[in-house]
């Protein structure tokens, strides 16, 4: 029997199912949750238990549970792993709702349960650098920020009924990546102002928005969303994390600071040979190619 931490999974949507071969190839694959008896064969490939209920699965015991169910569902699912006292990892966003968030940190920390938000780039080795030379000083003091993510979902993403009510709409399954990699790397947002629109779909979710964010060092940022435009500049594009997008060698952040400019994951520092003058040349530096995969940590 393995003496490694047995963990279930609970939904088998995209990242789901992700979750679910990383973790039985790494012999930790103890079940799948998902109400669709469909699920039960995929289960038996893996070498894993299916239950179509949560409280049933966790009856029957496990080490950890990841929550990949859809955005309404994190806070009720995240509540019954920790009053079973069972570790959870919660997908982004870690709930729908401010209240039930709050609900669910605070029900970890009276329990002594571990919860923890996917929130997997900041551990991809391009952030890793983009961070160092950040850190290092070669910006000087952070100014401003750029962040975009343009994209075009396909008609049959949306099929999924959830994807197309209030709470499952880009900001919340896209762009709060984005904004988890801005605060790790220019610090905590201190004011947000934004706009959204539903003009292109018209679906109870946005599939558009503009924001400018204000940072706690002075710093100011604009981010700019679209899951309905055909663009290349966005992370799942620009990073190459996931094959299963096409590769694109264009930036989705921009930060830029008193001693020089940072493109993101490109790695492209530009900087001026003489300091800061408009009158003097402006030099390039490009990072030597990095990948890696970032769904995944030893």
């Amino acid at each position: 029997m393995s003496t490694l931490p047995q963990l279930a999974i609970v939904g088998t949507g995209l990242i789901g199912c992700k979750h679910a071969e990383i973790v039985g190839r790494a012999g930790q694959l103890a079940a799948l949750v998902d109400p669709n008896p469909q699920v039960k064969s995929f289960s038996e490939d893996l070498g894993a238990r299916w239950f179509a209920d949560l409280e049933e699965c966790l009856a029957h015991g496990v080490d950890g549970a990841i929550i990949a169910t859809p955005n309404h569902l994190h806070g009720e699912h995240g509540l019954a792993c920790i009053q079973a006292g069972v570790p959870v990892l919660v997908e982004k966003p870690i709930t729908d709702r401010l209240e039930s968030a709050e609900r669910l940190v605070t029900a970890a920390e009276i329990a002594g349960v571990p919860l923890l938000v996917g929130h997997h780039r900041r551990h991809n080795p391009l952030i890793a650098a983009a961070k160092e030379v950040i850190d290092s000083g070669r910006l000087g003091q952070v100014t401003v920020v750029n962040a975009q993510f343009w994209l075009y979902k396909p008609d049959d993403y949306f099929n999924e009924t959830w994807r197309r009510q209030a709470g499952a709409g880009p900001i919340f399954i896209n762009l709060i990546h984005d904004i988890d990699l801005l605060r790790h790397l220019c610090g905590e947002v201190f004011g947000v102002e934004a706009r959204q629109s539903s003009d292109r779909r018209g679906f109870d979710v946005e599939d558009s928005a503009a924001m400018l964010l204000e940072f706690e060092s002075g710093a100011l940022g604009t981010v700019t969303i679209s899951d309905t435009t055909v663009a290349p500049w966005s992370w799942e594009f620009a990073s190459g994390e996931n094959m299963a997008y096409p590769k694109t060698r264009v930036p989705s952040y921009q930060i830029g600071g008193t001693e020089g400019s940072l493109s993101i994951p490109d790695l492209q520092l530009w900087s001026q040979l003489q300091g800061g003058n408009w009158w003097n040349p402006i030099q390039i530096n490009i990072f030597p190619a990095l990948k890696g995969e970032d769904f995944q940590e030893d």
